[in-house]
């Protein structure tokens, strides 16, 4: 009897933003416009770095692989999202949200280790300009932004298949995705082993990354501080977009996966 129960559950609903009760249009209409605002910048990023041949050098290589990497990112999470706010309780299959977290874990983390690699950019084009052409090469580029999504892949194979080999007891998704938490606090089981992987892994993909590229702005900073104050602010200010988002992207991540599970969401 028990375990017919944990085979009853084959899908999911979000709660979402249910919480906010009235407010629900005005939620949709506000992350509509930030999510075609989104859509609408990487698009023309990509599009100007493909069509001016004076862009096609290794930082706009990478940072074109970014803006379509978080394209595809925010196209797997919002519109299932704004479907929501207007049809509720929309069922998931357990399906379509393995789906889900799959390409979600990939992008989240071909992100990460593509802003490494543009970190890496930045130290060889500041810290060693004469040789920047030939270590900065097209293949190296390629191998960069190849390993980054294999390592995506490989991440995501290992969540994925770690959490839905998990029998499932609840249904109302604490949240407006499948991410990690919220799916794996449905489960009937003990989840001490998923939660092992899932520290692991987040380390890795967090804090990897965040050595990588801390070893890149001490070089970095080591470098500008031999050359004359205004050029090198002016060089340092090339990279302070790059620096900007890493603090974000990687502070929102430890907060999200590495805090001590609690029973509030």
């Amino acid at each position: 009897m028990q375990r017919k129960n944990f085979t009853e559950v084959t899908e999911f609903i979000f709660l979402g933003f249910s919480s906010f009760g009235k407010h629900q249009i005005t939620l949709f209409v506000v992350f509509l416009t930030v999510y075609i605002l989104t859509l609408a910048g990487n698009i023309i990023t990509v599009t100007v770095i493909r069509i001016d041949h004076h862009l096609h050098t290794p930082m706009y290589f990478f940072l074109s692989m970014l803006a379509s990497s978080e394209s595809v990112y925010a196209l797997v999470i919002v519109p299932r999202m704004l479907s929501s706010l207007i049809f509720h309780n929309q069922p998931i299959s357990l399906a379509g949200c393995a789906t889900q977290m799959f390409f979600f874990v990939v992008l989240a983390t071909n992100n990460c280790f593509l802003l490494t690699a543009m970190g890496y950019d930045c130290h060889v084009a500041i810290c060693r300009p004469l040789r920047y052409t030939v270590i900065m090469s097209k293949g190296l580029c390629a191998q960069l932004a190849c390993g980054s999504f294999g390592t995506g892949l490989a991440v995501a194979v290992l969540h994925v298949t770690a959490m839905f080999n998990l029998p499932f007891c609840g249904t109302v998704v604490d949240h407006f995705f499948c991410d990690i938490y919220p799916v794996m606090n449905l489960s009937c089981t003990d989840t001490t082993i998923n939660e092992i992987i899932n520290y692991g892994v987040s380390s890795f993909v967090i804090f990897m990354p965040i050595g990588l590229i801390f070893i890149s702005y001490v070089l970095i900073i080591s470098s500008i501080l031999k050359i004359a104050s205004a050029e090198g602010r002016k060089i340092f200010a090339t990279c302070a977009s790059h620096l900007t988002v890493v603090i974000v992207r990687y502070g929102c991540a430890s907060i999200a996966y590495l805090k001590p599970k609690t029973e509030s969401s």
